[in-house]
């Protein structure tokens, strides 16, 4: 079974620094307390961007099997919190936009929808306490 280690470390003033098994490391802090000088991510937006970045690394290698060139592409994560302590995300939606003048609108649907229902877990463990839909946008 493979397992993941992260060590987070206060950094004082409402700030962590937490390190990741790339090596890489980020500054995470509460924004209700940021006076202009830190320079980092709030935890909750980065599970959104957790859940974007799992979600693109699967559709960027998918596509590229498929052989179905993009020029571009992002994803856009909205997730809605609850108004109570702990709040958490419980509405969350994923739009998908896809730029080309070739765009292959097949590939690309079975692509986004192969991540969505088999091989992103991170969409996996927020169907677990959220509703999560998705759209798919070409341009």
């Amino acid at each position: 079974m493979a397992t993941n280690t992260v060590t987070t470390h206060w950094k004082k003033n409402m700030q962590f620094e937490s390190d990741n098994p790339s090596g890489h490391h980020l500054t995470m802090y509460d924004a209700s307390a940021d006076n202009g000088e830190v320079k980092g991510f709030g935890p909750k937006a980065l599970m959104l961007s957790s859940l974007a970045g799992c979600s693109g690394l699967d559709v960027d290698s998918l596509l590229t099997k498929m052989r179905a060139e993009v020029e571009d592409f992002n994803i856009v994560v909205t997730g809605e919190l609850t108004t109570e302590h702990p709040k958490f995300y419980n509405k969350v939606k994923v739009d998908y936009h896809f730029y080309g003048s070739d765009l292959k609108e097949d590939k690309i649907t079975k692509a986004v929808n192969l991540s969505i229902d088999k091989y992103c877990g991170v969409m996996e463990m927020f169907r677990q306490f959220a509703e999560v839909t998705t759209e798919i946008h070409l341009h």
